[in-house]
């Protein structure tokens, strides 16, 4: 259970509140760096952990938790500072609280919850986590173009409904399948 990649994803859940206090301060600058630095993190303790063979379950559910406790907080807190548009917003922790209420409703019928994260899922972290990053560096590091932020706030939310809607339409199948008898 304690492995380095468990490590670098329980650091990065540290540094939400850490983020947080930065940018209700105001310090965009050192919030953009500890916010790539967490994204670092991800990559490095994925890569680890398959590299070699040091998966485990605990890891499983915590780096994802790690990576949402981030991105959504993030979003709220730029949400609260009108820096990112409140209806993006609430349309993110939306799909977020959608998908863990979905996992629940699973896991309760069927006794198991094995999920991943389809291509549209993934693409839509991607979009969060570039429009984050962007919204960040141009507010702390005076870099960027609002031109391109307002074009991720479109890809973000079109992603963010096209995920929150195959979650559904993957967890409607298989309680389908279960109710048939499948």
């Amino acid at each position: 259970m304690i492995n380095l990649p468990n490590i670098l994803s329980f650091a990065r859940l540290l540094s939400v509140p850490i983020a947080i206090m930065l940018m209700l301060d105001g310090r965009f600058d050192i919030a953009f760096w500890l916010f790539v630095a967490a994204g670092v993190t991800d990559a490095v303790d994925g890569w680890i952990a398959k590299r070699f063979d040091a998966r485990t379950e605990f890891g499983a559910y915590l780096d994802p938790l790690a990576d949402k406790a981030l991105v959504v907080s993030t979003f709220v807190v730029l949400g609260i500072l009108g820096r990112l548009p409140s209806w993006l917003v609430v349309l993110v922790v939306f799909r977020d609280v959608i998908i863990v209420g979905g996992a629940m409703v699973v896991y309760a019928m069927l006794g198991d919850f094995r999920s991943r994260p389809s291509r549209i899922s993934k693409l839509n972290t991607a979009f969060q986590i570039a429009l984050v990053a962007l919204v960040l560096a141009r507010l702390g590091l005076g870099v960027g173009d609002p031109r391109i932020d307002l074009v991720l706030i479109y890809l973000t939310a079109a992603t963010t409904v096209a995920s929150g809607a195959d979650y559904l339409w993957q967890w409607g199948r298989r309680l389908a399948r279960a109710d048939d008898g499948r």
